[in-house]
């Protein structure tokens, strides 16, 4: 535990560890190093501390969120039980544990509680360097969370980002009312690039964070309202008609680093291809890019894209049967995002959560040099990438509307940005 050293500082920019350290030991047998990640404490009832750490069971493989109770924040003890746990879900780096309320966009104090509050349990997994959480009720008399049943608890469960996305946590932001999310992304690139730019992984843009109110059941993400302040030369463009194997530049912005919506009306959903039912969003995305062709889509965004599309990263969607329900696929396809043959270029997807009853979908995408950050249907689904293009760099940067679908899209309503460069206080 450390405390500022001089609590007047308005940055804290020192601090000094308390003499009682550590103050937070794996006794029992726990193996320290699957021992790590405390989340924010939050205050019961009871006036007693709680914070949650990540664990793993070696024996069983099992990740676990182990809790500690204290009346004076120096002092903890382990409860016998653990928040919770899941099976075969391996080691739980950095939990997230708050609380969210059903009734709209607000954010909660983490230590709030309440009979019409749900709470949110998010877990990093070591096995597979990606996250998940779900969405439950947190039962303060037992000290326990249990999952509500709407989606998987373990690594096929609902994940603030489908990308490069990891190591997150939220806090509560009392001035805004808001629950603000942040992510690491790390790097795609060779240890050697990493070593000759002298710098690895960096911070997503914060994202507001909150329980979407119609569903219950999934959390949806936005970039926080502050980024606009960044925002500078303006385009917007309406009913723009994308016809089969079109590309169309969006000119007026630096496309190297550009803030960009864009709405979709949906042609008819008919004759829709077939997807295969035995692979998932991420496979699906992997075996049928950007350039392949469906009766709806692929139709979207081609970033970073040098003047001949030699390289270019693409945010698409594409509508189709997949398992008997007809569904919306979000893909980031980085297939073709650099001519370098040393980079990761790994295609991420995931299906949308829509109501067909919608004429439309949503697609907002915010390019940063070597980091696309994509938000689906208001940011129901978001996919992180991290790209490297050799030629599409700065003023050779491009971007373009694109459909390779059968169908012809309208993109009834385009806003870009050009972005400023952000300032140190």
């Amino acid at each position: 535990m450390v405390v500022p050293k001089d609590p007047s500082d308005p940055y804290l920019k020192e601090w000094v560890k308390i003499p009682e350290n550590p103050i937070i030991v794996p006794e029992n047998g726990i193996n320290a190093s699957s021992f790590r990640d405390p989340t924010t404490a939050w205050l019961g009832k009871d006036g007693k501390w709680r914070i949650v750490v990540g664990n793993k069971e070696d024996q069983h493989h099992n990740g676990k969120a182990l809790l500690y109770i204290s009346k004076d924040f120096v002092h903890w003890t382990r409860k016998k039980h653990p928040l919770h746990s899941s099976k075969k879900t391996g080691m739980w780096e950095c939990p997230d544990f708050y609380p969210v309320t059903p009734l709209g966009k607000l954010g909660l104090d983490t230590s709030a509680t309440g009979p019409q509050i749900k709470h949110v349990l998010k877990v990093s997994l070591d096995d597979t360097r990606f996250e998940y959480y779900t969405v439950g009720t947190y039962f303060t008399d037992i000290d326990r969370y249990v999952p509500d049943s709407t989606s998987a608890d373990n690594k096929n469960g609902l994940r603030y980002d489908y990308g490069k996305f990891y190591a997150s946590k939220t806090f509560f932001d009392s001035h805004k009312n808001r629950r603000i999310l942040w992510g690491w992304i790390n790097e795609s690139d060779s240890v050697q690039d990493d070593i000759a730019k002298g710098w690895s992984g960096v911070q997503a843009i914060p994202r507001a964070i909150w329980l979407d109110s119609t569903s219950k059941s999934q959390l949806i993400q936005w970039p926080v309202s502050e980024l606009e302040s960044l925002h500078a030369n303006k385009v917007y463009k309406e009913n723009i008609i994308l016809k089969s194997g079109s590309a169309i530049e969006i000119g007026g912005v630096k496309a190297a680093q550009v803030d960009v919506e864009v709405s979709f009306n949906l042609p008819s959903l008919t004759d829709l291809e077939k997807m295969d039912a035995n692979l998932n969003a991420q496979q699906l995305c992997s075996n049928d890019g950007a350039a392949s062709k469906s009766m709806v889509g692929p139709f979207g965004l081609l970033v970073l894209a040098s003047k001949n599309l030699a390289e270019h990263t693409a945010i698409f969607f594409r509508v189709g049967l997949h398992q008997n329900k007809m569904k919306i696929l979000m893909c980031s396809d980085q297939s073709r995002s650099s001519l370098k043959t040393d980079v990761d270029k790994t295609t991420y997807g995931s299906f949308v959560s829509f109501s067909f009853n919608k004429k439309n979908v949503s697609l907002r995408v915010l390019v940063d040099h070597s980091i696309v950050e994509s938000f689906g249907e208001g940011g129901k689904t978001c996919i992180t990438a991290r790209v490297y293009p050799n030629v599409a760099i700065g003023e050779d940067a491009h971007l373009y509307l694109f459909n390779n679908g059968v169908s012809s899209v309208t993109a009834s309503k385009l806003t870009a940005w050009d972005m400023k460069p952000a300032q140190q206080p």
